[in-house]
This record gives structure tokens, sequence and C-alpha cells, in this order.
């Protein structure tokens, strides 16, 4: 055990090298594959609705019924559900690298077999598409602990935070490529099979070749390399009371705060497309044609992502290290309630013409605030706190937890925006990200110290007496 510290004390101070970067690049493909997802799965359902789902005689686009709209957006949120916990698991029982291999293959297959999904009516359509999302989502979430666990013990202690965030920020490139596929696929199709607006014309508004189109975007997935791994051992278990004394609260700072963002990040995500609808800044879907409506949602979500979303991320890289996790994520949540509560209070006032632009700055900043903040900070330090033996188990725990948020964010806010309107929905995240902010004290301050300090398995190496209060409640603002 001795010879292990010096080892890992050796790479706690070890200069960045080119290894790093290659490791990030490998380690993020997962989160560029579940971003991209995420992204595109906001845009296919419009079309979904259109071609499966058209009413003759109808006065607006077919569309997805609630029920259909919510399990297409929310099964692969299941499915990461419980691949993380799984995955997480089985990491820590059988080495990262082999699992890491295992949620590689799960991923290409699944995200091929999306775009095959087949049926002779269109509810078999959608339960195949379901299906295979829902494992294509169990093989992302393997990705969330073992990616983050791995990424941790390779780096030293000084870039630790900026490393691990580098891959979770790999997620915005995943959405920028989601928004250039989209534009390109659906730019093409509109050039070669030119249809009218559905008012004008509403069978022919949604040519065939459009199945086309949703088919190749979900196809279009990233593929991932596996990594080594390395792992230490402790003496004690997840459902031991001295992990709970230890550790207990740490881990309830880890899911809630992860839990709370994720409601309100992934309600964002999904249904921004029908928000920009709602205040005028996208056309009525009777006003567009089908590729017309894809095309034009994808150009203003990735307008949104490359201008708030996407540098969000790597503020998080260049300031980690620099102010700390706690600060950032602090800062985070605030921001995000008080857009929130800006955005969803004089709420008419944005919807006016004249205001429209104002809205959609506004509605920007939370994403940017989001990603600068909670959003990688909650996928940074659950890496960083837990011991060697535990460390996959907890962050797929939290991560899972953050998941269970997204899935009441998929589903609630589908019947939300529906039943109480965009105001009160607005209102409700607002709350939430409040929330957030008072959770966020549970979290301990990891910047500058080395795993084993976080973890405590230094101090039983030299055979110190840990006081568990003092773990349990490090100063936050170290």
């Amino acid at each position: 055990m001795a010879k292990d510290l010096q080892v890992l004390n050796a790479l706690d101070v070890a200069k960045t090298q080119w290894y790093h970067f290659t490791a990030i690049v490998i380690a993020g493909m997962g989160f560029f594959t579940d971003a991209y997802d995420l992204f595109c799965i906001s845009l296919v359902t419009k079309l979904l609705g259109r071609l499966y789902y058209y009413k003759e005689g109808s006065q607006n686009p077919g569309s997805l019924p609630s029920n259909v709209s919510a399990a297409v957006n929310g099964v692969a949120l299941c499915g990461t559900l419980a691949g993380q916990l799984f995955f997480g698991w089985l990491g820590d029982k059988m080495g990262r690298k082999r699992v890491y291999g295992m949620t590689l293959m799960l991923m290409v297959i699944c995200s091929i077999a999306c775009g095959l999904s087949f049926g002779k009516n269109p509810n078999s359509v959608m339960a195949t598409l379901c299906f295979f999302r829902f494992w294509l989502g169990f093989g992302i979430g393997g990705d969330y602990p073992l990616s983050a666990t791995i990424m941790s013990e390779y780096a030293n202690k000084k870039t630790r935070g900026a490393f691990i965030a580098a891959v979770f920020a790999m997620q915005g490139f995943g959405i920028l490529a989601g928004g250039m596929v989209a534009i390109i696929v659906s730019a093409a199709f509109k050039a070669k099979y030119p249809a009218s607006a559905y008012h004008v014309d509403p069978v022919g508004s949604t040519p065939p070749e459009a199945d086309y189109v949703w088919r190749i975007i979900v196809e279009l997935e990233a593929d991932q390399e596996k990594i080594e791994d390395r792992g230490r051992e402790n003496d004690f278990g997840l459902f031991s009371m001295q992990f709970v004394r230890r550790h207990g609260l740490h881990l309830v700072g880890t899911t809630t705060t992860w839990f709370l963002l994720d409601i309100a990040f992934y309600s964002q995500n999904l249904f921004q497309k029908d928000i920009f609808s709602a205040i005028g800044w996208i056309p009525k879907a009777k006003e567009m044609s089908a590729l017309d409506e894809v095309f034009r949602i994808a150009r203003a979500q990735t307008l949104i992502a490359l201008c708030s979303t996407v540098p969000g991320y790597w503020f998080t890289v260049a300031f980690i290290d620099k102010i700390g996790r706690f600060a950032i994520q602090l800062m985070g949540f605030f921001f995000m309630t008080v857009f929130m509560f800006a955005l969803a209070i004089p709420y008419h006032h944005w919807t006016l013409k004249a205001n429209r632009i104002g809205f959609v700055v506004m509605y920007s900043l939370t994403f940017f605030f989001a990603n600068f903040g909670p959003n990688a900070t909650t996928f940074v330090v659950p890496a960083e706190i837990f011991p060697a033996r535990l460390r996959s188990t907890c962050h797929g725990i939290s991560a899972a937890a953050g998941k269970a948020g997204a899935i009441v964010g998929a589903f609630g806010f589908q019947y939300a925006e529906k039943g109480v309107g965009v105001r009160n929905t607005l209102i409700i995240l607002g709350v939430v990200n409040f929330l957030g902010i008072v959770f966020t004290f549970l979290v301990p301050e990891s910047k500058g110290r080395s795993l084993e300090e976080m973890s405590g398995e230094a101090e039983e190496e030299h055979g110190a007496a840990t006081d568990p209060r003092k773990l349990a409640g490090q100063d936050l603002r170290t």
C-alpha cells in the first residue's frame, strides 16, 4: 500500500502530458454521443409526429400523442439511469477497462439500430425505436461513472478538475454536431424535395422522403475507444457505518444537486423548441413544411448552443481549478434561479414581438450558467471525493440521481407545459434551481487536494485516526 501511495503521489505532481489530452478525447466520446442524442431527439419528435400521426382534415400538422412523446423522450433517460447504477458497480468489481469496452459496443450497435426502427403501424415503429433507445441509454449511462473515474485517476491534482470538466465538455461538441447534422440533412432534403407549408398543402408539406431524415440523424452517433484503468482498495463497503459517517452527507449532496440540476437542464433542452414557438421566435407548425420545421428548430437550437451552452463548458474548464467547484456550482445555481424568475414573472412582456430577442438572450444565459456551473461540477465532484474502491459506484449513484431528475423533467414538463402553461413552468424550474443552491452546501470543495486526501485513504495509510465529523463537514470554501 505504501508503494501504491508513492505512485499516486507521483501522479498527483506529474506534469501535463499528451496522454492526458488523448484520454480526454477518448473518455469524452460517450458524452459527445449523449449530447448528440439529447439534441437530436427533440428535433426528431416533431418530424415523427408529422410522419406517423397525421390526421386528415386537421388544422395543424400531426404531433406525437403526449404519452408517445414522453416515452420517446424519456426512455433513453431511463436506460441511462439503469446503466449508471449497473456499470458504476461493475466498474469497481471488474475494472474500468473491461467494462468501458462493453458500453462502447452497446452504444454503437444501438445507435445504428435506432435508425432502423421498423413496424407495420406508427405504434410499432415507436415501440421498436423506444426499445433501442433504452439500450442506447443503458450504454451511455455506463460512460458517466467510468469516464469520470478514469480521468480523475489519470490526472494530477493541480489540473484534475479541468481534465474531468474537459471530458464532460465534449457534450458541447455533441450538441454542435447534432445541430450541424440536422441542418445539413434537412437543407439537403429541402432542396431535393421542396414542399409547401402545411396550411397550403397539408399532405404535400411532409414528403415521404422525410422519413429518411430522422433515421439518418439518429444513426450518426459517435464511436469511442477503450482506455486503461487503475484501482485501489479500502476496507469498508458502501453500506457500512464507516462510509455513512465519512461520506454519507457527501453522497446526499452529490445526488440531490445532480437530481435538481437535471430536472431544470433537461426540461430546458428537450422543450426549448416549444418555448421558442410559444413566444413566436419560430413560426407556428402549420406555417412550415416538415423539413422547414426541422431546419428552423435546428438552426435556433444550434445558435443557442454556440453562443451560450458550449462557452459555458469551457469557462468551467478554464476556471474550475482556480476558483473551485463549490463557488462555480453555487454561482451557476444562483444565476439560473435569477434568470428563470426574470423570464417567468414578466412572461407576457417577453411574448411581445419587440421583446423576443431579450427573452432568447436571457434564456441562453440560463444555459451558460448551467454549464459554467452545476452541470459540470456535479459530474466532476463525485469522481474526486469518494474512496477508490467505491468511486465508480458512488459516481454512478450520483449520476443516476441526476437522470432521475431528467426523467422528472422529461415526463413532468411534457404535461406541466400543457397543464399550467409556460410561465408557471418557468417559475417551478426557478424554485428547483433555488433548492440546488441550498443543497450545494452539503458538497465539499476538492480543489487542490489529492484523491487520497478527499477520501481519507492517505490518513489510513499513515495510521492516523480520522475524525468523521471533520470529513463530513470540511471547509466548503477551501
